[in-house]
């Protein structure tokens, strides 16, 4: 029996994600730096203004990549445009506080394209607020682009041209035998974005049942919680195990002392 091949080339791995996006022209021009580098997973949440990706100026700049465009999609939450992700990346100039780990295009795209398990998504923000910290705090990692720091002023479509270059010479560096090479001990399968949400709200739910997290006023432990798991590149029976934890924890509150 010949069982199917599975494609787990980081070119059909990665998605780009663009939330409510201002300009219809940096829309194409994002098009055309993905459809350069050999990427083609386009997905836009709420952009500002109708027809985005029919638009006469998206087309203009597009040059050539209207396939890009038409075969994009237009969500309204970014928890559809994640669907079917496992691990997601927010790019983005300005740093958090609380924020997830820090890390480079280029030591972002290396991990991409070595971990062929991973389904991918790189957000990128309105070109004038950026990504709400909401969105950022969902995410395994924030990348930050090492420009000079006396004028870090990237247009969005250079930002994702910027990423969609390293990850493509990740992905062509990833030679075959490393890609073919048996991981040590046992790697299960990783959490999608859905499954370790659910996951928080759970805990959320079980910490303030034992008087852990006060719910007026949570201060800052969740953000924190998310950022240390966010760390650990959890496994769907990981996530499985916290949520048993925290349903043990809810019925034990439950019965009281």
């Amino acid at each position: 029996m010949n069982l199917p091949e599975i494609n787990t080339s980081l070119f059909t791995r990665l998605r780009f994600i663009l939330v409510e996006t201002s300009r219809s022209g940096n829309i194409g021009a994002v098009a055309r730096a993905m459809k350069t580098m050999g990427f083609s997973d386009l997905v836009l949440v709420n952009p500002r203004f109708p027809d985005a990706l029919t638009d006469a100026e998206a087309v203009a700049f597009a040059s050539g990549a209207q396939d890009i465009l038409s075969g994009a999609r237009i969500v309204g939450s970014i928890a559809e445009a994640l669907e079917g992700c496992n691990y997601a990346a927010a790019v983005s100039a300005r740093l958090r506080e609380f924020s997830p780990p820090v890390t480079t295009p280029r030591a972002i795209a290396g991990q991409l394209a070595a971990g062929t398990e991973l389904h991918a998504a790189v957000i990128f923000g309105n070109e004038r607020f950026g990504l709400p910290n909401e969105i950022v705090e969902q995410c395994n990692v924030l990348i930050n682009i090492p420009a000079n720091p006396a004028y870090s002023s990237l247009n969005l479509s250079q930002a994702a041209q910027v990423v969609a270059y390293e990850c493509r010479v990740a992905a062509l560096d990833a030679s075959d035998e490393a890609r073919a090479a048996s991981p040590v001990g046992f790697h299960g399968d990783a959490a999608s974005l859905a499954q370790v949400d659910g996951m928080y709200a759970h805990l959320e739910q079980a910490l303030v049942a034992i008087d852990f997290l006060d719910a007026d006023n949570p201060k800052k432990l969740m953000p924190r919680l998310k950022r240390l798991f966010s760390r650990t590149g959890l496994e769907t029976e990981e996530v499985n195990i916290l949520r048993g934890i925290a349903r043990h924890i809810l019925a034990v509150a439950k019965k009281g002392p």
